[in-house]
């Protein structure tokens, strides 16, 4: 069969399609997007850095997933509305703590608007000073790469530098607005 036979089975996912604009999108409800969005199950992540003056930034994340494997590279999306977004685009490093189970507390405390949230926290020191998290099931050193402005967010594209995790550890897991770990089925 070919595409004239049957116009319904073409493939508009092709590389035409990659750089189309779609200009006749629908009104969707955000509060129902983000609802969908949340049945998609996630690890947790605090995406940490250091600034030139020392200031440390740290914010909870779950929007970290990876690129390739060569180059290394991973992303993550932080919003346009951070205050900590500004010292994110200027930082040379930052690391991803994927966060383990017993640290729950640990990714709600970065999701807060806590004055200082770094305090009382122990933490270890990466590339570019990058706070590393003890507990942290796996840790990614990156470089700085690249970032793009899309919608009501920013992208950073990641070149790993540095990886390690702690084999067996159980994940924290967010899903559908609650955190979980896993269970093996």
């Amino acid at each position: 069969m070919n595409a004239t036979e049957h116009p319904a089975e073409v493939n508009v996912a092709g590389p035409a399609a990659a750089n189309a604009v779609r200009t006749d999108a629908p009104t969707l409800d955000p509060r129902a997007f983000r609802s969908a969005l949340g049945m998609f199950a996630t690890g947790v992540t605090i995406v940490t850095a250091r600034l030139p003056d020392g200031t440390r930034l740290g914010t909870t994340v779950n929007s970290f997933n990876s690129v390739s494997l060569s180059p290394a590279l991973v992303l993550w999306s932080l919003s346009k509305g951070s205050s900590a977004l500004a010292g994110f685009q200027g930082c040379s490093h930052y690391a991803v703590n994927v966060l383990g189970v017993a640290q729950q507390a640990l990714a709600e405390r970065f999701a807060s608007r806590v004055p200082d949230r770094w305090a009382g926290v122990a933490h270890g020191d990466g590339l570019g000073g990058a706070p590393l998290l003890p507990g942290a099931v796996a840790t990614f050193e990156c470089a700085n790469r690249s970032r793009y402005d899309e919608g009501d967010h920013v992208i950073f594209v990641g070149e790993v530098a540095a990886c390690g995790h702690l084999p067996d550890a159980a994940p924290l897991l967010f899903h559908g607005g609650r955190f979980y770990t896993e269970h093996p089925l």
